[in-house]
C-alpha cells in the first residue's frame, strides 16, 4: 500500500478485471537423432525451414546417407524428417544431435591444441576431421562438429588492401609529415620502403604495428631483418615517404588473412570469412577479433559457435605472434612469396600489386567420421551440471515450448537393432510423461509384417505416445530413387498443420500426406480393423482421396485416454493455464484471489466452448471451475495450499460415422 505522508494529488492505476490466459503453442516440434554436421552438445536452435536445418546440420552436402562404421550406409533420417515436417505444415522445429564415437562417450573438446594424428586408424575417434599438425605448425586447424561431412579443404589466403599511408602537416613547423590512416595496433602490415637501407627496397617487407604511447607515433617491427629482431631494426611512420604521386613514394598496407572452406577437390567454395587480423593480441576495442579470436574454440556469439564450422586454434608455445602464423602457414620467409623471384611464383603472381592478389596455401583436412549408429544410451543423454553441457532428450527438458518429440530413424533396420530401437522408444515415452506436457511420436519398425508390429505396441502403454505404422515412401531428391521413410516426420508436420488449420481440438487425421508416393505396406480395411483397436495409427491409400493418414489414437490402455486429440488438448489447456496463472503464487490466499483465479480460468475456457472445443450447447455445460472453501481444508490453507478443480467436456472425434438407412413406402405417414 502506497504512503501518504504529505497533502497532494495523488493518481494510480488499478485493475477492475481479471488476468488473462493466452493459449501456449502446440506445434513446436523437437527431433533427436544422428546428422551429418553439427553441434551436439550445445542447446538447440530454432529452426522454422528446411534451409535453416542444413545451415546448421547439414551445410555441405544436404541429405546425403551418413556412414557408421558398424553398419552400412544409412539414409540420413533426419534431414528427410526435418524436409517432411516443414513439407507437411510444421512451423518450429528443434534438433538435438546425437554422436556415438568409435570407442567411448562422446565429451566436447576443450581446445584444439593437443592434436596429433591417430596411431592405427585414419579416421579420430571423436569424429572431428583435423589438418595434421605437422603441417601447420602452432596453428591448429579441425572441423568444429564432428561427422565426415567435415572432411574438407580449407584455404589461408593472405592479402593486402590498400595503401593507409599519407601525409599531414606538422601543426607546430608546418610541414609535411607521414601518417597512417584506418590502422590499429598489431596489424600486419607490408612496407614498401624505396628511401631507408636495409629495411626493405621495393620488393618491401612485412611489418609488425606497434603504437608508441610515448612518441605517439606508429612504429613497425619487421618479420626478420636480425634474428633476433633487435630494437635497432625498428623503425617509424616518420621515416617513410608519402609521395601524393599513385606508386610513387612509399606505401604501407594492411594484410589480413582469409579463410576459404573448399569442397575436398577444391572445385568448389563453400564458404569463405575475410578481413582476419593475423595476431592473436589484436583488438577491435576491448574485443580479441583475431583469426583465433574468430574461429575460437568457444566464440563471442553462440550463434558463431554453432554455424562456424572450423576451429582455428594455436599452441602458445609456439604462435606468439602474426609472425609466427605467417612462418606456420605460408613457409619460413613468407616475404618470397610476394614477389615472383621464381618462375612457378610468376605463374601465380601477376603484375601489378602481388600482395594485393592474395597469396593462397591449401590444406586437407581428414579423419573426420559419422561414428557408429547412436543408440538408446545417446538419446537419453546426459545433464551433468559440472559439465557446463547436456546431451540427448536432456537438451529438451530445458526447452519449454516442444509440445512433440520423436526419434526419425531409431527403428531403421529393426530386425537388427532390435533391442537398441526398443529402449529409444521407451527413452522417448519416459521423457514425454515426465515433461507433461509433450507426445511421444512413435516409428514402427521397417519392413515389419502386422503380426510383428502388434508385437511391438503390445510391449508399450502410454497415454504420451502414439505409434504409426507404415513407413511412408517418397521419392528421394538426392538419388531420385523411391526411399521408404519413418512416419513421425510427417505426422509432426500434420500436427502441426491440422492445428494451425484448424485446431488442437480437431484429431489429426483424415490428412492428405503431401510428399508420399506410397507406403511399404498398403493396407486394407479388414487390416486396418485388426491394428485401430490396438491403437496402431494406419497411413492408407484411398481411390481418388490420395495416401492419407488414418488414425488418431495414443497407445494407452486407459479408455479415457484412448484418442491423441484429447491427449493432446488437455496438455494445451493443462499447460496453458499453468503459464497464465503463475502471477497467483504469492498473493494473499483468500477469497478474493480465489475469485480471481476462477474468472482467469472461466474466461479461458468460456472462449474455448465459444470456439467449439468443448462439448455442449451451454457454458454450464462444458466446463466447471471451483475454487472456494469446498476445494480446500483449513489444512491446505495453513500449508500455503490453493487448490482449483476445473472440470471440462472435451470432444472426441467421430472416429466411426453410422448412416442407419431403410425402406420406406411412400404412402406412410410420420
Amino acid at each position: 500500500m502506497p504512503e501518504y505522508l504529505a497533502p497532494g494529488v495523488f493518481v494510480e492505476e488499478t485493475s477492475f478485471r481479471a488476468k488473462s490466459i493466452e493459449g501456449v503453442s502446440t506445434t513446436t516440434t523437437g527431433f533427436i537423432g544422428a546428422a551429418a554436421f553439427g553441434p551436439v552438445a550445445m542447446e538447440p536452435d530454432i529452426l522454422t525451414s528446411l534451409t535453416d536445418y542444413e545451415r546448421l546440420y547439414d551445410p555441405f552436402t544436404p541429405g546425403h546417407a551418413l556412414n557408421f562404421s558398424d553398419s552400412s550406409d544409412a539414409p540420413n533420417h533426419l534431414w528427410h524428417a526435418a524436409r517432411a515436417f516443414f513439407s507437411e505444415g510444421g512451423k518450429r522445429l528443434y534438433v538435438s544431435r546425437v554422436f556415438k564415437p568409435l570407442t567411448g562417450d562422446y565429451t566436447p573438446i576443450a581446445d584444439a591444441d593437443d592434436v596429433t594424428p591417430p596411431a592405427t586408424s585414419t579416421a579420430y575417434n571423436d569424429g572431428h576431421a583435423r589438418v595434421d599438425s605437422a603441417d601447420t605448425g602452432g596453428v591448429r586447424v579441425r572441423a568444429r562438429h564432428p561427422g565426415a561431412a567435415g572432411n574438407l579443404r580449407v584455404r589461408f589466403t593472405l592479402k593486402g588492401g590498400a595503401n593507409v599511408l599519407t601525409s599531414d602537416t606538422d601543426p607546430v613547423s608546418g610541414t609535411p609529415i607521414a601518417t597512417l590512416r584506418s590502422v590499429k595496433d598489431l596489424d600486419l602490415v607490408w612496407v614498401r620502403d624505396r628511401t631507408s637501407s636495409p629495411r626493405g627496397d621495393e620488393t618491401g617487407s612485412l611489418c609488425l604495428l606497434h603504437w608508441d604511447e610515448a612518441r605517439a607515433t606508429w612504429t613497425f617491427e619487421p618479420l626478420a631483418v636480425t634474428s633476433p629482431v633487435e630494437d635497432a631494426d625498428w623503425f617509424d611512420v616518420s621515416t617513410l615517404n608519402a609521395d601524393p604521386e599513385p606508386d610513387q613514394g612509399d606505401s604501407v598496407r594492411v594484410v589480413t588473412l582469409s579463410v576459404s572452406l573448399l569442397t575436398r577437390d577444391g572445385t568448389r567454395e563453400l564458404a569463405t570469412w575475410s578481413g582476419l587480423p593475423l595476431d592473436p593480441g589484436h583488438r577491435s576495442g576491448a574485443a580479441a577479433d583475431s583469426v583465433f579470436a574468430y574461429f575460437g574454440n568457444s566464440p563471442a556469439s553462440a550463434g558463431d559457435a554453432r554455424a562456424l564450422p572450423l576451429v582455428i586454434a594455436r599452441d602458445a608455445k609456439l604462435v606468439a605472434s602474426a609472425f609466427d602464423v605467417v612462418n606456420d602457414l605460408f613457409g619460413a620467409d613468407p616475404t618470397a612469396l610476394l614477389e615472383p623471384s621464381t618462375e612457378e611464383a610468376k605463374r601465380q603472381i601477376t603484375a601489378g600489386d602481388k600482395l594485393g592478389l592474395g597469396i593462397s596455401v591449401d590444406f586437407q583436412l581428414e579423419g573426420g567420421n559419422d561414428g557408429m549408429r547412436p543408440g538408446a544410451k545417446e538419446v537419453e543423454g546426459d545433464a551433468d551440471p559440472r559439465k557446463g553441457y547436456s546431451l540427448g532428450l536432456k537438451q529438451f527438458e530445458d526447452i519449454e515450448d516442444i509440445a512433440m518429440v520423436a526419434a526419425p530413424g531409431s527403428t531403421w533396420d529393426y530386425s537388427t537393432v532390435r533391442d537398441e530401437a526398443n529402449g529409444t522408444i521407451a527413452q522417448l515415452i519416459a521423457h514425454a510423461e515426465r515433461m507433461r506436457y509433450r507426445i511421444a511420436i512413435l516409428d514402427s519398425g521397417d519392413k515389419l509384417p502386422i503380426a510383428e508390429v502388434r508385437g511391438m505396441r503390445a510391449k508399450l502403454d502410454s497415454k504420451h505416445a502414439a505409434l504409426y505404422y507404415p513407413w511412408v515412401t517418397v521419392l528421394d531428391p538426392i538419388t531420385r530413387r523411391e526411399i521408404n521413410l519413418p512416419p513421425s516426420g510427417f505426422v509432426a508436420g500434420i500436427c502441426a498443420r491440422n492445428d494451425i488449420e484448424r485446431a488442437v481440438y480437431k484429431a489429426p487425421a483424415n490428412e492428405v500426406v503431401r510428399l508420399a508416393i506410397g507406403f511399404e505396406a498398403l493396407l486394407n480395411k479388414a487390416q486396418q480393423e485388426v491394428l485401430n483397436p490396438e491403437g496402431i495409427n494406419c497411413f492408407r491409400y484411398f481411390e481418388g482421396r490420395g495416401m492419407r493418414l488414418w488414425g488418431a489414437r495414443t497407445i494407452s490402455s486407459d479408455p479415457e485416454w484412448k484418442y491423441l486429440n484429447v491427449r493432446r488438448y488437455f496438455a494445451y489447456l493443462e499447460r496453458s493455464i499453468d503459464k497464465g496463472t503463475q502471477w497467483a503464487v504469492f498473493e494473499p490466499n483468500g477469497e478474493q484471489l480465489w475469485a480471481n483465479v476462477r474468472r482467469t480460468i472461466e474466461d479461458f475456457l468460456l472462449n474455448e466452448w465459444q470456439s467449439g472445443a468443448l462439448l455442449g450447447d451451454k457454458p454450464e455445460k462444458a466446463f466447471f471451475v471451483r475454487c472456494d472453501r469446498s476445494t480446500m481444508t483449513q489444512n491446505d490453507l495453513d500449508n500455503g495450499r490453493l487448490i482449483c478443480l476445473v472440470g471440462v467436456a472435451p470432444l472426441k472425434p467421430a472416429e466411426f460415422v453410422i448412416f442407419r438407412i431403410g425402406q420406406w413406402t411412400g404412402d406412410r405417414r410420420n
